[in-house]
């Protein structure tokens, strides 16, 4: 991969101009450049191109159209729309086009405003003489077309270039013709027919031309700022590598070094409390790791010589010390950063449709106003070029993709509002077109359908004890432990009033439990490997440690002096609102798929709860985004919800997906749909408000061309030769302008919904 010399990003030194892919690489550069240097891709000998200090050689691709790729930035020789890079990185600066829209919009409003101020109640109220309120239109106007509107005429020159008509096809030409005709109108007045002349002057509209250009910049504006938050899903993965690791020298001292200099074979120490740099084998040490970014589940997992651990998990309390098997692009996490990448650019986009219907709409429009043209030249009364040339501005005028433009931005706009109000974030019209089609449902379990975090469900105690008893001494042990199981029953205890006692002496035996000394007395707190390691037989209390199973729950026995005293039940409560949703859901012929990296015993066991219809435990994130795959390959329209790390490439492959807003950023940044509340019902709800939203896309888009069937022959003449009819361009101007109201009132219905 290479930089181009375009790049803005270069350093001058010794003589030598070096360029960068982005400001990251080059501050590393400047740092140490004795590291990059001797590995630089020269293209040619007095223009060095920098290879080696990060991502070089950045591709573009189009939101709408991912076939499109460039190794530039651009507009899409489809579509027009601004590429952007496909994969983004850390060091992203603020969006250039963003800037530069917000620059020219703001400083162009006013005239917008003052333009249309004039053009509306200037010659009621007499502000300005007839003859001079046209020239200052069209000096307040110039800037706003001609600055403000230029990037919308170089994508309308490329529309034609790349014979690929689009949206901005018709909005290049309507601003084009309406202030060309205006101009004409102001300076050679005398062209036209008298019967076009108001006021002693032809009219204008140049308030026309300004409006649609400071319109469609807001409207690029909001899309832009939309489309900033598809890369945060990435951005924020990538965020939670670590930027260093610790390494072992062969003499046995360590060093820090950076991320991107771990090889395969290195041993590296994970201290407490920070995060494992890449996917390895432990080599000494045993600890926890809390793996919930992969699992989605809270409980840390034992890791002792010989597991194998994942980059960017969190060590918890012992030292590691591992050994470096998969580095960069091999990592886990990389791996899930290329699943949500490849999901992302693999959606079919809506604007699909626009640009086919675009295409057409075009030419059609194209042929009418040449048609309109030449047959009143030819055939008409005189002045009869004059007249073919007024009634073919008014062909275009008329069909202006106003009303065509707005047709579905306004629905999807009062839509996503209406959805908020209801805790529904819709992140893009695709997803509220899709949801509707939804066919098949997968949850994830912890924080989906579950609350998401282990609370006490029960205490049995051995004959002859107490509840009270076997609380205590198992919360007074748990005081010094930061297991969430641990915390559950504590909690618990403290609920129920019980003063706990003074523990000592406190061991944590990995993933089997806890001992020490209650009061002096040895006590223990454990599953049925540690009762038997102190002698200790759970046999009397196996029926009901299997029936809190059954149910999904984890069980912990409890002893003290080697005596049993009972058992302790916890487990991550299912929502109340879960089974009232998936019941609707199933009404509404959803068929329901639980998809969870829990084990498969207490999936199960939430399953039936539930009445799911298909069940999977024990799965990881490339097995969620496969299943996602298998469905669809099956025909199925596929939504998923879940809130974790682990289901963001699943969320991504997804026709819809869906993530709880109780769970991560990463979660949600990959979603198309986010429930604020976590509450699953929120689906029945973001559903309803698809179909009536499709449902007013398609009337507002029927109207459009409605509009257009009937104004455009209109305005071309078909009326004249017997009823004497002709449509001026500003009878045209009113009735765009009205189909543009009339088509914003039809999409504000949707708030009765």
């Amino acid at each position: 991969m290479t930089v181009t010399q375009r790049s803005p990003h270069r350093l001058d030194r010794d003589g030598t101009t070096y360029y960068f892919c982005c400001s990251g690489c080059k501050s590393k550069f400047a740092a140490e450049p004795q590291r990059f240097v001797g590995v630089s891709n020269r293209p040619d000998a007095a223009k060095p191109i920098l290879a080696a200090a990060g991502p070089i050689g950045t591709i573009y691709t189009c939101p709408m159209h991912p076939q499109i790729r460039q190794p530039q930035p651009g507009n899409c020789p489809i579509c027009g729309m601004a590429l952007e890079p496909v994969m983004p990185t850390l060091d992203d600066g603020p969006n250039s086009e963003y800037v530069d829209f917000a620059h020219r919009f703001w400083w162009t409003l006013p005239l917008t405003v003052i333009v249309t101020a004039l053009a509306m109640v200037g010659h009621g109220w007499h502000l300005l003489d007839v003859a001079v309120q046209p020239w200052v239109e069209l000096l307040l106007a110039t800037p706003v077309v001609w600055w403000a509107g230029w990037p919308f005429f170089l994508r309308w020159w490329q529309s034609l270039v790349n014979r690929s008509p689009n949206m901005w096809t018709l909005i290049g030409t309507g601003v084009g013709v309406a202030f060309f005709y205006s101009a004409v109108a102001t300076i050679a007045p005398q062209i036209f027919p008298a019967s076009f002349v108001v006021e002693g002057r032809a009219p204008v509209y140049f308030e026309a031309a300004v409006v649609i250009v400071s319109l469609t910049l807001l409207g690029q504006l909001l899309e832009l700022r939309a489309r900033s938050q598809t890369s945060a899903a990435i951005k924020a993965l990538l965020g939670l590598a670590p930027k260093m690791a610790r390494r072992l020298r062969d003499d046995g001292s360590e060093e820090d070094i950076e991320l991107t200099q771990v090889r395969v074979g290195d041993r590296l120490r994970v201290r407490p409390g920070e995060k494992v740099p890449v996917d390895g084998e432990v080599l000494e040490g045993r600890s926890n790791l809390d793996e919930s970014m992969l699992t989605g589940e809270p409980v840390p997992v034992e890791k002792t010589p010989g597991a194998t651990v994942i980059g960017a998990t969190l060590n918890a309390t012992g030292s590691l010390v591992i050994r470096a098997e998969k580095v960069g692009s091999d990592t886990v996490l990389s791996q899930i950063v290329q699943l949500v990448v490849a999901a992302q650019r693999s959606r079919a986009p809506l604007q699909r449709m626009a640009d086919q219907v675009s295409f057409w709409f075009v030419l059609v429009v194209g042929v009418i106003a040449l048609v309109t043209f030449f047959a009143w030249g030819l055939f008409g009364p005189a002045p009869s070029w004059v007249y073919g040339t007024v009634n073919a501005i008014a062909v275009l005028i008329i069909a202006c993709p106003c009303a065509l433009g707005l047709a579905t931005p306004m629905s999807i706009m009062v839509a996503t509002g209406q959805g908020a109000t209801s805790g529904v974030l819709f992140k893009d019209a695709e997803a509220i077109e899709h949801l509707r089609e939804v066919d098949t449902l997968i949850v994830d379990k912890t924080g989906t359908l579950t609350v998401g975090r282990p609370t006490f469900q029960g205490v049995v105690a051995a004959a002859g004890r107490r509840e009270e008893d076997v609380l205590r001494a198992a919360a007074t042990l748990d005081q010094g432990s930061e297991h969430p199981l641990a915390d559950a029953i504590v909690a618990e205890a403290r609920h129920r009033g019980i003063e706990l006692g003074a523990a000592s002496e406190f061991e944590s035996s990995t993933g089997i439990g806890v001992r020490g000394r209650v009061d002096g007395t040895a006590a223990a707190v454990g599953n049925a490997v540690l009762m038997k390691e102190i002698g200790v037989d759970p046999a009397p209390l196996l029926p009901a440690a299997d029936g809190w199973r059954q149910r999904g729950a984890s069980v912990v026995y409890v002893a003290s002096q080697g005596q049993l005293l009972g058992l302790i039940a916890i487990a991550d409560p299912i929502k109340e609102s879960t089974p009232q949703a998936l019941a609707a859901l199933r009404a509404a012929g959803i068929r329901i798929v639980m998809a969870t990296g829990d084990g498969l015993a207490t999936a199960r066991a939430v399953g039936r709860q539930l009445k799911i219809d298909e069940i999977y435990g024990e799965v990881r994130p490339r097995d969620k985004a496969e299943l996602v795959a298998r469905l669809k390959a099956q025909g199925r329209r596929v939504a998923m919800a879940g809130d974790g790390i682990n289901d963001a490439p699943a969320l991504a492959a997804a026709d819809v997906g869906i993530s709880m807003g109780t769970g991560t950023d990463v979660a949600m940044a990959s979603s198309h749909v986010t429930l604020v509340k976590g509450d699953l019902r929120g689906i029945v709800c973001a559903r309803e408000l698809s179909t009536a939203t499709v449902a007013n896309m398609k009337q507002n888009l029927a109207f459009a061309f409605l509009y257009n069937a009937v104004g455009i022959p209109i305005a071309a003449g078909v009326l004249y030769p017997a009823f004497g009819i002709l449509l001026s361009p500003m009878i045209a101007a009113l009735a765009m302008s009205l189909s543009s109201v009339s088509v914003i009132g039809n999409a504000l219905r949707l708030r009765a919904n």
